[in-house]
């Protein structure tokens, strides 16, 4: 079984900030996407590094606003976001 690994995200300036998990790093820029926004038409670039090595992924992120499964528990709301992210490359670092 796979471990969780972690990935910093990246901001415009170079800086790092907020820490996201997952296997893989589809996995995490998911749940960056659900966090930072962005639409369809205007999505937002998501970089995360994986803390351990050189590599940079970048995903172009956003999330929508759709109707709830019709099977949803009792907790659930009508509305839900739900994140999309389509990978762009992988850069590595010097």
């Amino acid at each position: 079984m796979a471990e969780n690994k972690y990935f910093v995200i990246r901001n415009t300036d170079g800086s790092e900030g907020s820490v996201f998990t997952g296997r893989q790093p589809r996995q995490a820029a998911l749940k960056a996407a659900n966090r930072i926004g962005g639409t369809k038409d205007k999505p937002v670039e998501i970089k995360l590094r994986e803390r351990g090595t050189k590599k940079v992924h970048t995903f172009m992120g956003w999330k929508e606003i759709l109707d709830a499964p019709a099977k949803k528990p009792a907790w659930m709301g009508d509305k839900i976001n739900k994140p999309f992210v389509k990978k762009v490359g992988v850069e590595k670092l010097e």
